[in-house]
């Protein structure tokens, strides 16, 4: 089978589509002056075709084709959960959502588990959120500013400064600043990239180093763009909210080159899930996922894969297009390894990779599967599943219920090969439960050092 996969792999990279950056000496390690800002942006519900450069033909995405012509733009990238809080927690931590407990929408980040903000700050780098969280908790619905009692806010995960609301946000929104109530009139995206900027400014000002975490409301429901966005996207809500996602990204990235850093500014962009395509009441009204399958809330490929790119001109001296398997929890191991830090007390094990090889032209594809595992649970039976292994997709819909796609032949997951290709189904079917106890292990709190799950701290919203 291992056969088989390399000849695949092999006549992909014939294809015109893929071009794979070229392999040079890896950078030494960088020196307090050379270490390079990060800034790490994602999306709300942004399917995998809501840009222009995967067909979007509604509006244009001029600003996050830019950023794809310039810098390395992702083919198969995924959220590692179909909904936002999982993913948000994939992130900051590299670990799948599940083995922290952040199942599904609006459940919180384990204070045992270690972030990408606490772990850069010992490569003495400032650090601030400015957006959504999703991680604290509290009531479901529209986002608010969060207190600064609130146990779970952004500064109690390390972060420095954080101009935040609790889950999504539009136009005339009140934020948090650093749990001061904040109202900004106007969009939202620009809200947010305004006050990373101010952040950045100062930073870039005093030569220190900085990640800077820009999580989007748009284009999330409730949808209501400004009026000049509603106009400009034809009418449609949620294509005005994506112009108003597409203008905020073209004010950053104009901002850090007029602070003269963007060449050594890693700038990573993603959603956090695929559209919540609704087919047949309203295919057109909440964004596309262009050929793939499913949507939000699904582990179809239309739930999981969505638009990802970086731009880093000091690293990626050249524009390219990669079919390298990747996912959100592969951001908290890129950036430690990048940074050479050491973190004696990680919460282990990771399920992202480093994709810093994949930066420098040496990963020719993903060297381990990436896990799925939607409404997770204390049992190997909560939930679908998926496991994927490159070049085959094996979903778990049920209790011994299995189907086997092939992604580089089908991309849509039309064509079952479960009944056809029985060794690697059973293979991928013992990979996967193996992954899945593992899963359990953490669920429970045995990868912490008190071996069991603390009862987070109390707190009563006012």
């Amino acid at each position: 089978m291992k056969n088989n996969h390399s000849r695949a792999i092999r006549t992909l990279s014939a294809l015109a589509l893929l071009t794979v950056i070229p392999a040079r000496a890896a950078d030494p390690a960088p020196d307090q002056s050379s270490k390079p800002n990060i800034i790490l942006c994602m999306t709300d519900d942004q399917g995998w075709g809501d840009v222009s450069y995967n067909g979007l033909k509604k509006i244009q995405t001029p600003n996050l084709d830019a950023m794809a012509a310039a810098g390395l733009r992702f083919n198969r990238f995924y959220a590692a959960h179909p909904s936002c809080s999982p993913t948000r927690a994939s992130v900051m931590t590299g670990r799948n959502p599940n083995r922290g407990g952040t199942f599904w929408p609006g459940m919180t980040l384990r204070k045992q588990e270690i972030t990408i903000a606490q772990a850069v700050k010992k490569a003495g780098y400032t650090t601030g959120h400015f957006g959504k969280w999703h991680l604290s908790g509290g009531k479901p619905g529209m986002g608010r500013a969060l207190p600064a009692e609130d146990p779970l806010h952004p500064g109690n995960f390390g972060f420095d400064e954080w101009y935040t609301v609790s889950n999504w946000f539009d136009t005339d929104w009140t934020f948090s600043n650093n749990g001061t109530p904040e109202k900004v009139p106007g969009d939202g995206s620009d809200a947010i990239v305004a006050a990373a900027l101010k952040f950045i400014g100062k930073n870039a000002k005093a030569e220190a180093p900085f990640l800077a975490v820009i999580w989007f409301g748009s284009p999330h429901v409730p949808l209501e763009p400004t009026a000049a966005d509603l106009e400009a996207a034809g009418g449609s809500p949620y294509y005005g909210e994506m112009i108003g996602v597409d203008r905020s990204m073209g004010t950053l990235r104009d901002g850090l080159r007029k602070l003269g850093i963007a060449d050594n500014t890693l700038l990573w962009f993603n959603s956090d899930n695929g559209a919540w395509v609704d087919e047949k009441a309203a295919p057109d009204a909440f964004g596309s996922n262009g050929v793939l399958r499913g949507h939000k809330g699904e582990l179809w490929e239309g739930g999981i894969r969505v638009p990802g790119i970086i731009e880093w001109p000091a690293r990626i001296k050249r524009p390219a297009v990669t079919e390298v398997a990747a996912c959100t929890s592969d951001i908290y191991p890129t950036i430690v390894d990048l940074l050479h830090i050491d973190i004696p007390n990680q919460v282990r094990p990771l399920d992202g990779i480093s994709l810093v090889p994949l930066l420098d032209g040496s990963m020719k594809e993903r060297p381990q599967p990436i896990g799925f595992w939607h409404h997770g649970s204390e049992t190997l039976e909560g939930g679908p599943a998926a496991w994927n292994d490159n070049q085959y997709k094996l979903h778990k819909r049920g209790p011994d219920e299995y189907e086997l796609y092939d992604l580089l032949a089908d991309i849509s997951e039309k064509n079952d090969l479960a009944a056809t290709q029985p060794e690697i189904l059973e293979r991928m079917k013992a990979e996967l439960k193996d992954w899945q106890l593992s899963v359990l292990g953490s669920i429970r709190g045995e990868d912490y050092p008190e071996k069991k799950v603390l009862a987070p701290e109390p707190y009563k919203a006012k």
